[in-house]
């Protein structure tokens, strides 16, 4: 079996003090807010996974609907010799890539989550041996090295996540990844699009519920690691469509007027009847501004590919 290794650049209780710091920030400010983050403990994940088998929400199925279709195109186009996923969780939908990259000597996922990273591992291992894998326990929004693979190398951000980060932030973002990138290396991206209201707000508040308790788990995951008070009945699931931004903030309002402890950071947090914790922006996007984006960090738009619907694209741009 090919050699496994894993580098870590985050200290073993980075979490805890990201944690930390983005409540006491976020919760001290106003409007409040949270990153999503905090969303993702093992019963947040197993939310997400069932979000993404439910009617309402297409952006999985849709990016994997792309893969499927165009894969080998992508590994014509790049020739990579070097995959690197930023987020890669469990590597599911990475190996539509793994299976048409016929060059692919090396795979570097990238992840906060060690048990993750290692869970993915395993379970490639067995099924590619000859497969050089590189984990790297990393923030994918902090600056951090790849290890010395071949190239040319694809790096790729699927799954919409990108949306997640504010225009700034996504800038920084961008600017890092070209940083990753040698002349001739690819970034494969992938981007939820502008679409109707209805369709929109519909994959954020599903009739199920599922988005409700998923928004919800932030606040249990305070409660166990911080010692909070927070009680997710008092509070209810919002999502919004927000046509300036174009983007679907979720929210967390509180039903009464409420004072919620949290012991670990000797904080106490005021809420008024009504007020909403902002726990998610999620961007959506057009070609031409996905183009203006890349091109501003120096990265050139070569191929866009939608599903057949037109919901969702994937970009391949080069450095």
């Amino acid at each position: 079996m090919s050699p496994f290794r894993m580098t870590r650049t985050l200290p073993e209780d980075a979490t805890d003090a990201a944690l930390r710091a983005d409540v006491q920030h976020g919760l001290t400010t106003s409007p409040k807010t949270l990153p999503p983050k905090w969303f993702y403990d093992a019963r947040g994940s197993e939310l997400f996974d069932e979000i993404t088998q439910l009617p309402e929400y297409y952006p999985t199925r849709a990016e994997r609907e792309i893969l499927i279709a165009r894969a080998h195109e992508i590994a014509a186009a790049t020739g990579a010799r070097t995959l690197v996923e930023l987020g890669s969780g469990s590597s599911d939908k990475t190996r539509h890539l793994l299976d048409a990259l016929t060059d692919l000597t090396t795979y570097v996922p990238v992840d906060v989550s060690e048990s993750a990273l290692r869970g993915a591992a395993d379970t490639l291992l067995a099924e590619r041996p000859g497969l050089d894998i590189h984990a790297m326990v990393a923030d994918f929004t902090a600056a951090f090295d790849l290890p010395r693979t071949p190239g040319p190398r694809l790096v790729a951000f699927l799954g919409g996540t990108v949306g997640n980060l504010l225009p700034e932030e996504r800038a920084a973002f961008l600017t890092a990844v070209r940083g990753l990138l040698a002349p001739g290396d690819f970034f494969l991206l992938g981007t939820d699009l502008v679409k109707d209201e209805a369709t929109l707000v519909a994959a954020y508040d599903d009739a199920a519920g599922v988005t409700a308790a998923f928004n919800k788990n932030v606040l249990t995951v305070m409660d166990r690691e911080l010692g909070a008070d927070f009680r997710p009945d008092a509070f209810e699931h919002v999502a919004v469509w927000n046509a300036e931004c174009e983007w679907i903030e979720m929210r967390l309002r509180s039903t009464t007027a409420q004072t919620v402890k949290i012991p670990a950071l000797g904080l106490a947090v005021d809420f008024a009847a009504g007020e909403e914790v902002r726990t998610e922006v999620s961007a959506k996007f057009r070609q031409e501004g996905v183009k203006a984006e890349l091109h501003d960090v120096g990265l050139e738009l070569v191929h866009w590919w939608t599903d057949a619907e037109g919901r969702f694209a994937l970009s391949l741009s080069r450095a």
